[in-house]
C-alpha cells in the first residue's frame, strides 16, 4: 500500500517506516526539505509546510495517511511560549493533513493520527479505556483534545480515521527511556514522587505494529490506545529498569523537588493514568512486549 507519513523521521516514524518498508509499503514521507534526504525503492520524499508546497500534486492514489508530527512534549521546560509551540505545531500539521486529503480526486482508506494517553484524567485508582468519557484538565489533556478535534475532520470527510492515543513509548534512541536510565546508570536512581503513579508504557516496536495492524483492519476506527496491556506503577517501573540495568533503586525525589526542577512539566512525571488498549486486543493483535520486564530486556540486552 502506498503511505503518507507526517514526522516519518522522529523516534517513533523512523520504527515505522521500516517497520511499512519490511512489510512491502511504498512510504512517503513529508518533510520541508526534501533535498536532504536520499531517497529508496520504496522510500521518496515530499515537501509541505513551506513555500511554494504543494504535497497533493503528487500524493494521488495514497491509501493511508499517518500523521506523527508534533513538538516534543518533554524536551525542554514549558514556558508559555513553549506550550504554544506544542500545540500550534500538531494544529499546523494536522490540519494540512486533513486538507491535503481532501484534496485528493480519489481519498484515502484510513487516516491515522497520533495523540495521547493524556487526554484521561490522572488518576492512581481509575482505568480507562477507548471507550471511558473522562477527560483531564490539565494542558496535556488540553492539546490531545483540540488535537483530536483537528483530526476528526477527516472523519466528517469520510475517511475512516483513528485516534492513536500513545502511552511512554520506550526505546533506547530517543524518547522518555534514555532519560529514564541516565540516573541508574550514575548509580542515583531511585522513586520518583510517590511512585505511585501508573505509566502506561509501551515497546517502540509494538507502536509501529500497532499502527500497521491499524491501518490493515478497517474495523478499527476512532479512538485506540496505543499502550501495552499491563501498565505498572512508577516504582516499579523504576525497580524494574535497575534489574535491567544492575543499578540500585535506592535515591527519593520528593514531589516539590520535581515540579521546583521541572517546573509544570514535572505533571508527565507526576500523574499518570492506567491505560489499556482494549480495542488492539480485541481486534486481535498481539503484542511482542506485553511485560516491562521483557521490553526493558529487549532494550537492554546483557
Amino acid at each position: 500500500m502506498k503511505t503518507v507519513i507526517a514526522g516519518g523521521t522522529g523516534f517513533v516514524g523512523k520504527e515505522l517506516t521500516n517497520e511499512l518498508i519490511r512489510h512491502g509499503y511504498d512510504v512517503t514521507i513529508l518533510t520541508r526539505n526534501p533535498e536532504n534526504k536520499k531517497e529508496e525503492d520504496c522510500l521518496h520524499y515530499v515537501k509541505w509546510l513551506a513555500d511554494g508546497a504543494e504535497p497533493e500534486a503528487v500524493l494521488e492514489g495514497t491509501d493511508v495517511f499517518i500523521n506523527l508530527a508534533g513538538e516534543s512534549i518533554n524536551s525542554r521546560r514549558w514556558t508559555e511560549e513553549r506550550k504554544q509551540r506544542i500545540l500550534n505545531s500538531r494544529i499546523t500539521a494536522t490540519r494540512e493533513m486533513v486538507r491535503i486529503m481532501k484534496a485528493l480526486k480519489q481519498k484515502p482508506k484510513v487516516f491515522i493520527n497520533a495523540s495521547a494517553v493524556g487526554i484521561y484524567p490522572s488518576s492512581d485508582m481509575d482505568t480507562f479505556t477507548e471507550s471511558s468519557n473522562a477527560a483531564g484538565s490539565g494542558f496535556l489533556s488540553q492539546v490531545v483534545n483540540i488535537w483530536e478535534r483537528e483530526a476528526i475532520e477527516a472523519d466528517k470527510a469520510g475517511i475512516r480515521t483513528v485516534l492513536a492515543r500513545f502511552g511512554v513509548v520506550l526505546g533506547t534512541e530517543e524518547g522518555a527511556l534514555p532519560r529514564m536510565a541516565l540516573p541508574y546508570k550514575i548509580g542515583a536512581g531511585g522513586k520518583l514522587g510517590s511512585g505511585q503513579q501508573w505509566v502506561s508504557w509501551i515497546h517502540v516496536w509494538d507502536v509501529a505494529r500497532a499502527i500497521r495492524f491499524a491501518a490493515e483492519h478497517e474495523a478499527i476506527e476512532g479512538p485506540m490506545n496505543i499502550t501495552a496491556p499491563n501498565p505498572v506503577r512508577m516504582n516499579d517501573l523504576g525497580k524494574t529498569l535497575a534489574k535491567v540495568l544492575g543499578r540500585p533503586h535506592w535515591l527519593f525525589v520528593p514531589e516539590p523537588a520535581l515540579k521546583l526542577t521541572l517546573g509544570e512539566m514535572s505533571t508527565v512525571v507526576l500523574d499518570g493514568q492506567r491505560v489499556l488498549p482494549d480495542k488492539l486486543t480485541q481486534a486481535g493483535f498481539v503484542f511482542q512486549f506485553p511485560l516491562l520486564r521483557g521490553a526493558l530486556n529487549d532494550l537492554y540486552p546483557n
